[in-house]
């Protein structure tokens, strides 16, 4: 049945260029990940915060490569967008930031992050997803960036509104965590124009 509005973004319209670099102001960049950061990814996973808001660990190296190489099979297939938050001379990790559950009909897309414990608290992470969130509503074509984080984890919500996404609102009960259900409070960003 045809639609009667056009997509948001064409489909193709990603997948048939390069996931962009993306400088972040101060000393950081965002770059594509590529299978060299599994090791580092698997260090990352072994912080309690990240597990305790991701809701998973990490193995093995073998592991976080093919996390990685799913992240890169994202981009191929407009699905999702993921990021190395890395320093500006692109070695050390510092942290991920992705665009997950693309609908490219709607122009619609989630935003989620994590950083390394030596990388909190300097504000590489809000300026990482302000940087994120202005290629996607600017260039990348999205309309709306959706970003949820668990009514307990403060910091992230800090992250959250020091990035420019408004708070909407609280989904009760909306994420299962290894300690129980979790409210979810709910910010979002909205291409002006």
């Amino acid at each position: 049945m045809p639609s009667l509005v056009a997509p948001a973004i064409s489909v193709g319209a990603l997948a048939t260029s390069d996931q962009p670099v993306l400088p972040v102001a101060g000393d950081a960049l965002l770059r594509p990940w590529t299978l060299d950061d599994a090791p580092a990814v698997m260090e990352a996973f072994q912080d309690p915060a990240i597990q305790r808001w991701h809701g998973r660990t990490a193995d093995s190296v073998e592991e976080t490569r093919e996390w990685i190489a799913a992240w890169q099979r994202g981009w191929r297939e407009e699905t999702g967008g993921h990021w190395a938050v890395v320093d500006d001379g692109g070695e050390t990790l510092l942290g991920r930031m992705s665009l997950k559950s693309f609908d490219l009909a709607d122009g619609t897309a989630d935003v989620a992050y994590w950083m390394v414990p030596s990388a909190r608290g300097n504000g590489v992470c809000p300026r990482a997803a302000r940087t994120l969130a202005r290629w996607a509503l600017g260039p990348g074509g999205f309309h709306r960036l959706e970003l949820e984080h668990s009514t307990a984890n403060r910091a992230s919500c800090r992250v959250a509104v020091k990035a420019g996404f408004e708070e909407e609102g609280v989904r009760r009960g909306a994420a299962l965590h290894a300690d129980g259900w979790h409210d979810m409070h709910v910010h979002a960003r909205v291409r002006q124009g």
